[in-house]
This record gives structure tokens, C-alpha cells and sequence, in this order.
């Protein structure tokens, strides 16, 4: 993502230990950070209500969000479908394809 001119954070409540066990595992090249009580989560909409495993259950709804650099949020994911997501959001970097947006709350 970087060549393509963008930075990358992930955000979680995780531990700082368990972000630095995940992201040695699958060797990510870009900062995750510590969102303890989910504050930004809720912020972006980004934890709520979802169906998992058929449930309703409470909890972090992955999600992407494009801020473009005015600062400006220029396209969202949610929640991401983790095939082709990358490609999705590259195309979207470059101008190819419009970002599909989410019905997520903006």
C-alpha cells in the first residue's frame, strides 16, 4: 500500500503484546494500534451489532476506511470481505474503480 501512497494502521482493542505476536506472525508491514475501550471503533461505527455464526452478537466489524489527504473520509468498507479486499481498496488508491461504499453510519 505504501507504493500506492498510502499508510496503513490497524486498530484494535487488543494488547500491545497481542498486536506484536500478530503482527510478527504474519509479518505486517504497518503499525497496529492500541484502542483499549474502542473509542475510535465506535467513532467510525466500526463496533456494534453484527451476525456471527448466525448471532446477533455485539463486538468489532472489520472495516476499512480511505481518508484521503485532506483528511477527509474518501471511502468505506464494512464489513470487509477479506477476499479481494486488497485489490479493492488498491483500485480505489489508484482511481480505477469507484470503492464500493458501505451502509455503515458516516
Amino acid at each position: 500500500m505504501r507504493k500506492a501512497g498510502a499508510i496503513v494502521l490497524g486498530v484494535s482493542k487488543d494488547s500491545l503484546a497481542s498486536h506484536a505476536k500478530f503482527r510478527a506472525k504474519y509479518e505486517l508491514p504497518f503499525d497496529l494500534l492500541r484502542d483499549e475501550d474502542n473509542a475510535v471503533a465506535k467513532k467510525y461505527h466500526a463496533f456494534g451489532k453484527k451476525i456471527m455464526y448466525g448471532k446477533e452478537v455485539t463486538g468489532t466489524i472489520r472495516s476499512t476506511f480511505l481518508i484521503d489527504e485532506n483528511g477527509k473520509l474518501a471511502a468505506i468498507w464494512s464489513p470487509v470481505k477479506v477476499d479481494g479486499h486488497t485489490e479493492q481498496v488498491l483500485a480505489a488508491l489508484r482511481g480505477v474503480a469507484p470503492a464500493k461504499k458501505s451502509a455503515a453510519k458516516k
